[in-house]
């Protein structure tokens, strides 16, 4: 049911297609020994589908990269420019050229223009480390950015300083499964992306098999070797534009020199989507196509799912201008793009940045097996298996070689249009023309006139619309961090984590207008120490009241909070190693029983990689989703607790609503099963029940519970340490079934 804004297909021809795909199926054949021909819908066959990484085109770009050919990267384009025609939405458009071109020389130059171009978020995991690494060393080199994907980066990566061999990615990409996002990690950011969608995949969270989830990336992504890898769906604390803004506060909180992005997927109504990102005060707007997909992606999302960036782009460049939102963020354009054509392209249909992908690939030797999902890449890109990762020859040269072709291309293209600086071409549509392809019956029925409309003629034109030229106020310096790292400097600033320095202790008081508690502090101390961050409680925080949103997000180790009160949703997303204690005011009347009132709001303790959580109450639902470190307890959970955990323990001493541990690939629950109706509220699909019989796991249960009792004064904890004996034997252990394997496999 999704409609075209530029018409297609009529009936008569789809009708024409139906026959001739059932006579392919069902033709009269002289015997049985017909050999059933391969289309080449996934692979490249001869004779079959056209695609536009074809092995001529493949075979030149390796050729143009490796010797610096200027004739093998024409004889590439030329290949690729016919595939180009055939295949995408933007082989139907041509320039306006004028019949005598400018001088080159006066073009802004090559060395300025690859400062536009990205390379793609491509996980590692997803992607080797050698070729991971070789795309980050060549973009930081020419002044580009390199994204990191959802898997994360290693912190070595952070502390590159040599500039020829910097291996920090400049992007940072946060998706639904937060791997490895710590504060360290936001913090070493130029940009952080959110990615609500992928062109590849709408709709659906990546896969990574767990024949790919090596220790290595297992240790990066904090999960379990050996174990498959899936990102939730929707980001679990994004449900309306409200809280997306909420997040790309919270990130702006946690980098505040960082850009924070959010990709999109192209699709009929994105600019809709586009304008309430911008209200949201994103500042920079990625539109995915449909193209692309690596080892993370389906073949039914890749080859059946999104729309070409080229309807996206135009889309949501039209709309930002005509809400005035157009000079607030800077767009990029991201789908298959390969030659100075399609960047042009993406520019006069209102790109300001361009993202590379599968080329960029290509020239690090990438031969298009399609075998990403399966980790026997021959040439050692998309794969984790050592010996085939040897096989990596990739240089960043190649990578730089192939930026550089394509901004003289660029360059060229820019003379002929009589546009010397970059910054001219985005927007005007008015340069682009239609040309039918006949070869392609349904293209004749295509209408771009709503795509090719000059966005400057929906608004006044005098009114700037150059992306990014107006800045967003976070209001960052009316938050209650600022007061705390004022006091941090006191004690802190201009030493190293090893010297003997007096511990901190603060008081405050909270409301539900102070969002985002401790985050900036946790980057300054990121900044200046690591990952690592301080000493355990260098920095003792009480707070009383009624916190906002993500009340300790992202809070590094060395500080300890504790708040008195209640807090809203979001309590300790992405904590990094602090500990954070949540009691109800010592002053509630004797009747108050903690364990049948909420403490904490929704997705407490999302993506948690490190630290303990203490919650005298109840928390509401998505407990702990995609925990991977954290050691939490409570006296109760909502519905889907302990969703796509991948590491950690959390212990429940109340009931649990539905759910429970859904695609927990990881980590260690125990639930106190007072009711003896848990198993009805579990999800057993990943998952084993189990009786708490070992001793390491009662005395942890014991310690842990303690612990709690003492810092919480909690009388459902008391209640189970007074009848230990007894209470033990109602413990459920929630383990996932590898390790149940391993267990028996011990005995």
């Amino acid at each position: 049911n999704t409609p075209s804004r530029i018409g297609g297909a009529n009936f008569e021809i789809l009708a024409l297609e139906a026959i001739q795909r059932h006579q392919l199926a069902f033709s009269r054949r002289n015997g049985d020994n017909d050999i059933l021909r391969n289309p080449g819908f996934y692979h490249w066959r001869a004779g079959g589908e056209a695609h536009v990484n074809d092995p001529k085109s493949i075979a030149n770009l390796q050729e143009a990269v490796r010797m610096k050919s200027q004739k093998a990267y024409d004889r590439f384009l030329e290949s690729t420019m016919r595939s180009i025609r055939d295949c995408t939405l933007r082989g139907q458009f041509d320039f306006k050229f004028f019949p005598k071109a400018i001088a080159v020389e006066e073009v802004e130059p090559a060395a300025e223009i690859v400062k536009r171009f990205v390379t793609g978020a491509m996980s590692l995991g997803s992607i080797s480390i050698e070729t991971h690494e070789t795309l980050a060393i060549s973009m930081n080199r020419i002044g580009g950015k390199s994204n990191t994907g959802e898997g994360g980066e290693t912190a070595e990566r952070w502390k590159c300083t040599d500039p020829l061999n910097n291996k920090r990615s400049a992007i940072k990409q946060v998706a639904s499964g937060r791997f490895g996002v710590t504060i360290g990690y936001l913090a070493n950011s130029d940009e952080i992306q959110i990615k609500m969608a992928q062109g590849a995949k709408p709709g659906e969270g990546g896969e990574l098999p767990g024949h790919k989830v090596t220790e290595e990336i297992a240790a990066t992504r904090h999960s379990t070797p050996g174990v498959g890898l899936i990102s939730p769906p929707p980001h679990h604390d994004i449900y309306s534009i409200e809280d997306l803004a909420e997040l790309i506060y919270d990130l702006k909180c946690a980098n505040p020199t960082a850009r924070i992005s959010v990709k999109l997927v192209s699709e009929v109504g994105v600019g809709i989507v586009s304008s309430g990102v911008a209200k949201a005060k994103a500042e920079h707007i990625t539109i995915s196509g449909h193209d692309g997909g690596t080892g993370a992606s389906s073949w039914t999302g890749i080859k059946g799912a999104g729309l070409p960036w080229e309807l996206g782009i135009a889309e949501t460049h039209q709309t930002l201008v005509l809400n005035d939102l157009r000079s607030h963020v800077i767009l990029q354009a991201d789908g298959q793009l390969r030659t100075g054509f399609d960047v042009l392209v993406a520019a006069l249909l209102g790109a300001d940045e361009f993202g590379f992908s599968t080329t960029p690939l290509i020239a690090l030797g990438c031969t298009m097996m399609r075998k990403c999902h399966l980790n026997t890449c021959p040439v050692g890109i998309a794969t984790q298996d050592p010996v085939l990762r040897k096989k990596f020859a990739g240089l960043p040269e190649h990578v730089i070689n192939y930026f550089f072709f394509l901004a003289e291309e660029v360059r060229s293209y820019m003379a002929k249009l009589h546009i010397r600086k970059f910054q001219d071409l985005i927007g005007r549509a008015d340069l682009l023309k239609v040309v039918k392809n006949p070869k392609n019956q349904k293209s004749l029925h295509l209408d771009f006139t709503s795509l090719l409309q000059c966005a400057k003629s929906l608004r006044d034109p005098t009114l700037p619309i150059v992306g990014g030229s107006i800045s967003h106020d976070f209001e960052l310096d009316k938050r209650l961090d600022v007061k705390l790292i004022e006091k941090y400097n006191e004690i802190w600033g201009g030493y190293s984590a090893s010297d003997k320095q007096k511990n901190l202790f603060l008081t405050f008081d909270i409301t539900n207008q102070d969002r985002t508690f401790g985050t900036t502090l946790s980057y300054h101390i990121a900044k200046q120490f690591g990952d690592s961050g301080l000493p355990e409680k260098s920095i003792n925080i009480l707070v009383k009241g009624s916190a906002g949103q993500s009340f300790c997000s992202f809070l590094i180790k060395g500080i300890s909070v504790r708040l008195e009160g209640d807090a809203n949703d979001y309590v300790a997303k992405g904590l990094s190693g602090a500990e954070v204690i949540l009691y109800p005011p010592k002053d509630m009347p004797p009747h108050f029983r903690s364990e049948l009132n909420v403490i904490a709001g929704n997705a407490c303790l999302y993506g948690a990689t490190s630290g303990k959580a203490f919650f005298r109450g109840i928390v509401a639902e998505r407990f702990a989703v995609r925990n991977s470190g954290a050691y939490a307890i409570n006296e109760g959970v909502g519905d889907h607790g302990c969703e796509y955990m991948t590491g950690g323990k959390v212990v429940v001493l109340g009931l649990t609503g539905r759910n429970f541990a859904a695609g927990m690939s990881g980590g260690i629950a125990f639930v106190l099963n007072k009711s003896g109706n848990f198993e009805t509220q579990c999800n057993k699909d990943t998952v084993d029940l189990m009786q708490v019989t070992e001793k390491e796991d009662m005395d942890f249960l014991q310690s842990f519970i303690n612990e709690f009792w003492e810092k919480t004064e909690s009388e459902v904890a008391k209640s189970v340490l007074d009848s230990w004996s007894s209470s033990v034997k109602m413990f459920i252990k929630v383990i996932i079934f590898i390790y149940t394997f391993f267990f028996y496999y011990s005995l």
